[in-house]
């Protein structure tokens, strides 16, 4: 994983601890963080190669390896709800086109990360209106890389670890972020001056994947012990998100100026960059797999919840 332990790997730890106390110790799970086993762009690439038994991904690290879980990254879907995002994604992990988007890569999906909805950290000068994104190079991937896009913004999709110090030398003027834990775990509130409230544009895949070799070989009972414990990682990362708004929320509205959008100028912004940005993404997949179907099923599935 790259990065420090935070609350994206909170449900994993959790899980490493359970699975060492059920099996008496006969069962060991150890997360290495800071990218020790792999540049956050090759996690896949290490799975293929059986270098290590399981990692994090975010899918538009690498779009062109995960064409399909770049749905996760579409602008404006129905994900904003806590309990209705657990369930979509819960679901898409077991959808055929999902799995087999990992099983190139000799992967097996396990738990979604969750990742709440991204808000933007800025510095000067503030985008108060629309337009004034215009020209900004704003760190934000997939489609909501190409929802900012549609508002003029330079679109940047450097990994997570790297985004601090471009932030710092002044190669980017913004990064979008999931709120507000990522933004303080990769310390970008340190140098901003402006945070957007509530924008709510959309999110992302960093969920967790198996090797597909070393979780075959498993013993059934670990497998099925695995796999009974997703709603448990999905409810420590959910706590875990939760806990640092209620820290860090208060700090940013204390230490920055906060941006927010009257309903007209999120409904222009939906306008510009949802439907357009869906449209091109299905048109661009149609012939890769069931971009059509996908996209539909994430809509389904919100029903469902509802």
């Amino acid at each position: 994983m790259w990065g420090n332990p935070r609350a994206l790997s909170a449900g994993m730890e959790e899980l490493a601890l359970k699975a060492a106390e059920a099996t008496d110790g006969k069962f060991k799970i150890k997360i290495f963080y800071g990218g020790q086993l792999s540049g956050a762009r090759e996690n896949l690439d290490g799975l293929k190669l059986n270098a290590f038994e399981g990692a994090a991904i975010c899918n538009f690290y690498h779009p062109g390896k995960n064409p399909a879980w770049m749905v996760f990254s579409l602008p404006f879907l129905p994900l904003g709800d806590p309990a209705v995002d657990r369930h979509v994604r819960s679901k898409l992990f077991e959808h055929p086109t999902i799995v087999t988007d990992m099983e190139r890569w000799n992967a097996v999906p396990f738990v979604s990360g969750l990742l709440p909805q991204y808000e933007v950290l800025g510095s000067a000068p503030p985008p108060t209106d629309l337009s004034d994104w215009s020209g900004k190079r704003v760190r934000a991937g997939g489609g909501l890389g190409s929802a900012m896009e549609k508002l003029g913004a330079v679109k940047q999709t450097l990994p997570a670890g790297e985004t601090s110090t471009a932030f710092q030398r002044g190669a980017l003027d913004a990064a979008a972020f999931p709120f507000t834990y990522a933004h303080v775990a990769f310390k970008i509130h340190e140098s901003a001056d402006w945070f957007t409230g509530y924008m709510s544009p959309g999110t992302s895949e960093c969920g967790w994947v198996f090797n597909k070799t070393a979780y075959d070989a498993l013993p059934p009972q670990y497998q099925d012990f695995l796999m009974s414990q997703c709603e448990m990682v999905m409810e420590y990362e959910q706590a875990a998100y939760a806990e640092q708004d209620a820290i860090n929320l208060p700090m940013f509205k204390e230490t920055l100026t906060e941006i927010t959008y009257s309903d007209e100028q999120l409904s222009e912004f939906r306008d510009i960059a949802g439907k357009p940005v869906w449209d091109e993404w299905i048109a661009a997949n149609k012939d890769k797999f069931g971009s059509q179907a996908l996209f539909d099923a994430v809509w389904q599935y919100a029903d469902e919840a509802q």
